[in-house]
C-alpha cells in the first residue's frame, strides 16, 4: 500500500484539479516524499513514449492502478512501490533520454511532471542551460 506521503500527494493532486490549474512544480515535494506505485510489465516499469518523451506511469494507490488497468480493459499489473525522490533522483538519470512522470493517468486528479528543471535532475533536464532539445 503507498505510504503516507502518498495521502498528501493525492489531496494535492485533487485541489490542483478541482481548481483547473497548477504548476506541476507546486506538488514535487508531496511526490518526492510519497510513496508510488509503479507497474510492471514484462519485467519493465510501465512507461509510454509522446512527443518524444518518455513517461514512467505511477499511481498513488491501488484504486487508481485498478482504474487505469480497468479502463484500458486488462488485469492489474504487477507493481513495485517506490518514494517518488528515488524515481526522480535515480531512476530517471539512468534511463537515457527526456523521461517524465505521469501520475494517476488517466483519472481526473492525473498529472504530469515534466523533464524539467525544477522536477528532475538538471542534468536530465529539457530545459536546462546547454541541454540538448
Amino acid at each position: 500500500m503507498a505510504g503516507v506521503g502518498a495521502e498528501a500527494l493525492r489531496r494535492r493532486l485533487a485541489d490542483l484539479a478541482a481548481a483547473g490549474q497548477g504548476d506541476p512544480r507546486s506538488v514535487v515535494g508531496d511526490f518526492r516524499r510519497g510513496e508510488v506505485l509503479v507497474p510492471v510489465v514484462d519485467g519493465s516499469l510501465l512507461s509510454v513514449e509522446a512527443g518524444g518523451v518518455r513517461w514512467l506511469l505511477v499511481f498513488t494507490d491501488e484504486a487508481a492502478l485498478a482504474r487505469f488497468a480497468g479502463a484500458r480493459g486488462e488485469g492489474v499489473p504487477e507493481w513495485v512501490p517506490v518514494y517518488g525522490a528515488r524515481l526522480l533522483d535515480q531512476m530517471i538519470p539512468q534511463v537515457g533520454g527526456p523521461v517524465g512522470i505521469a501520475v494517476d493517468a488517466g483519472s481526473a486528479a492525473g498529472m504530469v511532471l515534466p523533464p524539467v528543471v525544477g522536477i528532475v535532475p538538471d542534468a536530465v533536464a529539457l530545459d536546462a542551460a546547454g541541454a540538448d532539445a
